[in-house]
């Protein structure tokens, strides 16, 4: 058995995981899903990664699982905790001494994604849309529901610098969505190539597959989990 830790992105909270909790536990895992103080302008990023600690206590076997923005949290977590896997969902992978706030220009994301939204016949200038960025592809009924589980993002660890000087010594995988909207997939692929030195694995669906596609994230995490023995 081991414990998985799921660390959701900015702006949400536990209840973003709660299609994968039930079919971890049925596989006989024990799981943390961690809310955030994401609201609360006096946390930044050491808070957050004490948040996570907190909530993982003494258990052991951690497998730490982090979405979107929980990407700079996860790392700090490692360097704090002993984590047997860290995986990375359709994450922001961050730099030594780049904050939150300086990652978009630093990566170029902004151009990336008018790129991709024309390539996919959107208008780029368009009002942001969660529905169209995020619940595309997320069951109707899930997606109604997820509108009471957005909570305010507090500016707060958006500029403050990542502290660690180097990424964690702990086995590190990627899984991009090949349909994310917001972090399009070459994107991902060449901003993880680049900072990780690592080829991410790729599966189908949007910037939110733990409620678009439980199942399919379940069974890639665990085929991470199982190769690692």
């Amino acid at each position: 058995m081991s414990t998985y830790v799921l660390i959701p992105g900015a702006a949400s909270d536990s209840w973003y995981w709660h299609r994968v909790v039930p079919l971890l536990r049925e596989r006989g895992h024990d799981v943390v899903a961690v809310d955030l103080p994401c609201d609360d302008d006096r946390t930044g990023l050491a808070e957050y990664a004490d948040a996570v600690v907190d909530a993982v206590g003494q258990r052991t076997g951690l497998v730490l699982v982090a979405q979107s923005m929980g990407g700079f949290t996860a790392p700090l977590v490692c360097d704090r905790l002993p984590v047997d896997l860290l995986v990375l969902v359709a994450a922001m992978v961050p730099r030594p001494g780049e904050s939150p706030g300086e990652w978009w220009g630093a990566t170029g994301h902004d151009q990336a994604r008018r790129e991709n939204e024309k390539l996919q016949g959107r208008d780029p200038d368009a009002p942001f849309d969660p529905l169209t960025a995020f619940l595309h592809d997320v069951p109707a009924d899930v997606a109604a529901e997820s509108a009471h589980h957005v909570r305010e993002q507090s500016a707060t660890p958006f500029g403050k610098p990542w502290p660690l000087s180097a990424w964690p010594d702990v086995p590190t995988r990627f899984l991009l969505c090949r349909d994310d909207r917001f972090f399009p997939a070459a994107f991902q692929r060449r901003v993880v190539r680049e900072r990780l030195g690592l080829t991410p694995d790729e599966m189908g669906g949007g910037h939110l597959p733990a409620l678009a596609r439980p199942g399919e994230l379940v069974d890639r995490l665990e085929a991470y989990r199982t190769a690692l023995r």
